[in-house]
C-alpha cells in the first residue's frame, strides 16, 4: 500500500514539475527597455495559454507573446482584430535569449488600444 501511495506522489510531483518547466517566465524578457513594432500579422494565434502571433515589422518577422485569450476578449481585443494581415503596433520587451520575440504589454488594432497586462 505504501509502495503503491509513493508512486502516485512522485507521479504527481514529476507532472507538476514537467507543467511548470513548460510554461516560461517573464522574467526571460528585457524589462528595461521597451520596444515598439509596427507592421502586418502574417500569422494568428488566438490559442491558450497565450496568444501568439507572427508580425513582419521592419523588416523582420517577429513572435509576439500577447496575453490569454480570455484577456483580451475581456479588454476588447477579438479575434478579428489580430487576423492576419491585420495592421497592429505593439509595445513591449524582447526575449534575452530569442531577440525575436517580444512579449507585448500593449497593442493598438484599428482604432483599439489595449493592455494586455
Amino acid at each position: 500500500m505504501i509502495t503503491i501511495l509513493k508512486r502516485i506522489i512522485l507521479s504527481c510531483l514529476l507532472l507538476n514539475l514537467g507543467i511548470a518547466h513548460a510554461h516560461h517566465g517573464w522574467s526571460e524578457y528585457d524589462q528595461t527597455k521597451t520596444v515598439k513594432l509596427t507592421g502586418t500579422i502574417t500569422q494568428s494565434g488566438y490559442e491558450h495559454p497565450h496568444g501568439v502571433v507572427k508580425l513582419n515589422a521592419d523588416g523582420k518577422s517577429w513572435t509576439i507573446v500577447l496575453a490569454p485569450p480570455f484577456r483580451m476578449e475581456n479588454r476588447g481585443l477579438s479575434k478579428s482584430d489580430i487576423a492576419n494581415g491585420a495592421q497592429v503596433t505593439v509595445e513591449g520587451y524582447i526575449n534575452r535569449s530569442q531577440p525575436d520575440e517580444l512579449r507585448a504589454e500593449r497593442i493598438i488594432a484599428g482604432n483599439k488600444t489595449v493592455e494586455l497586462r
